[in-house]
């Protein structure tokens, strides 16, 4: 099927779609070797994969960001969406000494609650602090919670403890390295308790560098997520019919569809990212054949919120970093395992040039 959409030429090759039908999908199984056809040379080029690389930037704010991700085999983008969720370092509160605590709220639970509140820190200011580790100022970061509610001329004061009283306290050098950007949690406005008059909470925190794979209060993110480009062929050879033109476009997400004056149906790439794909128009009959429903396999659009001291624009380089890294831990594996294995043959022809004829061998003494 053709289609009056501008989208790139290479946006309609059959090979990087999944059908989406009535009750299935289709095409979802990529190749053994994603990218490799048999009988076809599809060796890897550094030029090729610039060519088809792209990563696009379609909506940025304070705390999110949507961005397009082309040209990578499936396995790529989830890896990267994992990394972000659970291998992007932050700092959270691990530790709590509690000296007073006289709100009707457990230890136990106002812990829980303060180690999931997202601090404003720069990570890479400080080394993970291991299981034994003595706290120091490079890998640990002490907080102050102090609050007492009481009344004061009939009104009550201090009635909410949020994340904004969290008061840090500097350790050695944090001072002069941290200067005007003081830590804090990133939200002050977060309720950790509620206190009525006489009722004390007193504790010290202490927050440590770490992994969401370990603890979700690490995740860097409130969400990761993505989805395929959808796309919406039209089939020239069966056009829409015009008076049907406005009940086909309400099949589809709100500006999908443009309508013309005569009642000609064409598809506005503009805002067809925003198709959800729902199938409505699939259930009508009179529809049959006028349309095809696709996903791009290798267009994939992220939406990612920042939960930390990373703005949303870092947090997907900052996945790069963690990807480089176990990728050369890996080449770094492989190369000592290929360096055994040439010394283990070199010893090998080694002892065979030493042996006699009767088999021994001469051993160093």
């Amino acid at each position: 099927m053709a289609s009056s959409s501008s989208l790139p030429p290479s946006a309609y090759n059959p090979r990087r779609h999944v059908g989406v039908h009535a009750e299935r999908v289709s095409d979802v199984a990529s190749t053994d070797f994603p990218g490799h056809y048999p009988g076809e040379d599809h060796s890897w080029s550094l030029a090729r994969f610039k060519e088809s690389l792209q990563v696009v930037v379609k909506r940025l704010s304070q705390r999110s960001i949507e961005f397009d991700l082309v040209g990578v085999d499936a396995s790529i983008a989830n890896a990267f969406r994992r990394i972000m969720l659970a291998e992007v370092p932050t700092l959270a509160i691990e530790d709590v000494f509690v000296w007073n605590n006289t709100s009707v709220i457990q230890d136990e639970v106002l812990s829980h609650r303060l180690g999931l509140v997202p601090l404003n820190v720069d990570p890479s200011l400080f080394d993970v602090r291991l299981p034994g580790d003595i706290p120091y100022d490079r890998n640990t970061l002490v907080f102050q919670l102090d609050v007492e509610c009481r009344r004061e001329k009939g009104v009550i004061v201090n009635e909410y403890v949020k994340s904004g009283d969290l008061k840090w306290v500097p350790q050695g050098e944090q001072e002069s390295v941290f200067g005007d950007n003081i830590p804090a949690a990133t939200n002050k406005d977060i309720v950790l308790a509620k206190l009525r008059p006489g009722q004390v909470i007193n504790m010290e925190l202490h927050a440590i560098k770490g992994f969401s794979k370990e603890h979700a209060k690490w995740s860097p993110v409130a969400t990761a997520t993505y989805r395929l480009h959808p796309l919406v062929v039209l089939n020239p050879s069966k056009p829409v019919p015009p008076q049907l033109a406005k009940k086909f476009a309400s099949c589809f997400s709100q500006g999908v569809i443009k309508v013309g004056p005569a009642g000609e149906v064409t598809v506005d790439d503009r805002h067809l990212r925003k198709e959800t794909m729902s199938r409505e128009v699939l259930r009508h009959k009179e529809f049959e054949g006028c349309v095809e429903l696709k996903r791009i396999r290798d267009w994939f659009i992220f939406s990612v919120e920042s939960e930390s001291a990373y703005t949303p624009e870092a947090l997907f380089p900052e996945a790069i970093k963690v990807m480089r890294g176990k990728i050369g831990a890996i080449r770094s594996a492989a190369e000592a395992l290929l360096a055994d294995a040439q010394d283990l043959a070199n010893g090998v022809v080694a002892a065979d040039a030493d042996a006699d004829g009767d088999g021994d061998v001469e051993m160093d003494s």
